[in-house]
């Protein structure tokens, strides 16, 4: 049995299946990726940047079909999931415009002695290991920059997307990439940890996923002295501050929790509102999270569908019915749609305490939880009571005020009067239990390259 299938989660059917790699396939793999290594490193990034450009316009031409694609593997509504693909084309042209800019040498300024410069060099093969949320996106991410950089990438993805892994894979091969630049494994989590991470010939590992596949990463990659990315999970704050701005608040809230089923690390989980206003924003919530309804991913004008998967949807149950249980008020759903499986309802609860599961737990699906507060140095205390750090949003009438309440929350990124949000050029990653390192804009070239030291003794 394996591991790899496209379980289609708006029916329930298995729609393909594909085999998982043996051990030889991998360590072949492997090989191939530290071969090809030895030249494409040596490649000018000039060609670099033309063979991402080819990515980009293959993705152009191709949007509807691997659009579908992700629809299929794990319930993104069609239109979010071209949405997607806008984003990973920006991603690949953004490093084809910039990226030999930022891997052109760096002086270093008063030496004692002499004169020194640093070198942007490649590191080698990484491995790259991808959740299912964002599967083209999540990818693009990581694949862009280190293959601009001359890095070559193995690439392990969720269970739940083998084919779209396998269509990146050949848009890579059709733009033009050498074999063993991008190569897909359909491997098993024993396998990541016993041959790849264990590899001598693997350099460095990005996970994208929770806090416990991060940790157990980490742990193997450092018992082999191996370089980790983590961008983890999300408890992320949504701070409301005033009236004037409780309209956009209100949408805001609503989109940026309810997108992508909720599924998204940088989500807006848990939406904190002063007291002055709680009242009214709890109803303008509720009355849109009740009115959104659940519909075909693959119909055009679908806002949420599904979840990725049945277990998912178990999964984000027991969270709520443990905070129902323990006296959560529902002010909409709470359970699962009449159709099953991977739909369930869009939720919003208020009540939350410190006891409830859902206090500190990540939330991974459309369940909105507002909480009350009496003041803002109360609600940037709750905002930063949480294991996690990874996206904030603060909304306010008043952009410097907000400013200053952003600068008080423990995290890698605040966005002002916007739900969190990722761009090609904007670094992302987060603090505590988020994560380590950064991906996206000129950080995304900053994390697998050897800033190798070159020092001349004399003058320049």
């Amino acid at each position: 049995m394996t591991n790899y299938k496209v379980t289609n989660p708006a029916t329930g059917q298995v729609e393909k299946e594909f085999p998982e790699a043996t051990d030889t396939e991998i360590q072949q793999a492997i090989g191939t990726a530290a071969d090809t290594f030895s030249t494409w490193s040596k490649t000018d990034p000039q060609e670099r940047a033309t063979l991402l450009n080819k990515v980009a316009d293959i993705y152009e031409q191709r949007k509807d079909e691997l659009a579908m694609i992700i629809t299929r593997e794990m319930g993104k509504p069609i239109k979010q999931a071209r949405g997607e693909l806008g984003i990973v084309i920006d991603i690949y042209r953004y490093y084809a415009k910039n990226g030999p800019t930022y891997l052109e040498n760096e002086p270093i300024e008063d030496v004692q002695s002499g004169w020194a410069y640093i070198q942007n060099e490649p590191y080698g093969v990484l491995l790259g290991i991808m959740p299912w949320n964002f599967p083209y996106y999540q990818v693009a991410r990581f694949a862009a920059p280190n293959l601009m950089i001359g890095n070559t990438v193995l690439l392990k993805h969720a269970g739940i997307c083998p084919e779209s892994v396998a269509a990146m894979e050949d848009i890579f091969r059709e733009a033009g990439f050498p074999e063993g630049a991008f190569t897909k494994l359909y491997a098993s989590t024993d396998q990541v940890s016993d041959i790849i991470i264990a590899d001598p010939r693997v350099q460095g590992v990005s996970l994208t996923g929770s806090d416990g596949a991060g940790a157990a990463v980490a742990a193997t990659a450092g018992e082999y002295v191996k370089k980790v990315v983590l961008e983890l999970g999300g408890n992320d704050p949504f701070l409301v501050l005033d009236r004037d701005i409780l309209p956009k608040a209100v949408k805001g809230a609503l989109t940026g929790r309810m997108a992508n089923a909720g599924q998204a690390c940088n989500a807006a989980k848990r939406i904190i509102v002063l007291e002055d206003v709680y009242d009214e924003f709890v109803e303008q919530l509720s009355e849109a999270v009740n009115n959104l309804e659940l519909a075909d991913p693959a119909e055009e004008d679908t806002f949420i569908g599904p979840m990725s998967s049945a277990s998912a949807a178990d999964g984000l149950h027991e969270q709520v019915q443990d905070a129902i249980s323990q006296g959560a008020t529902v002010h909409a759903g709470g359970d699962f749609d009449t159709r099953g499986g991977a739909w369930y309802q869009p939720t919003m609860l208020t009540g939350i305490t410190e006891d409830m599961r859902a206090y500190s737990e990540e939330l991974f699906g459309p369940v909105a939880m507002v909480y009350k507060v009496k003041d803002e140095d109360e609600a940037i205390k709750l905002a930063n009571d949480t294991p996690y750090g990874l996206s904030a949003a603060v909304m306010a009438s008043d952009e410097d005020h907000a400013r200053s309440v952003g600068e008080r929350i423990e995290t890698g990124m605040v966005y002002i009067n916007e739900p969190s949000k990722t761009s090609a050029e904007l670094p992302f990653g987060g603090v505590k239990s988020s994560g380590v390192g950064r991906e996206l804009g000129r950080y995304g070239m900053e994390e697998f390259v050897n800033k190798r030291l070159m020092k001349f003794a004399g003058k320049s």
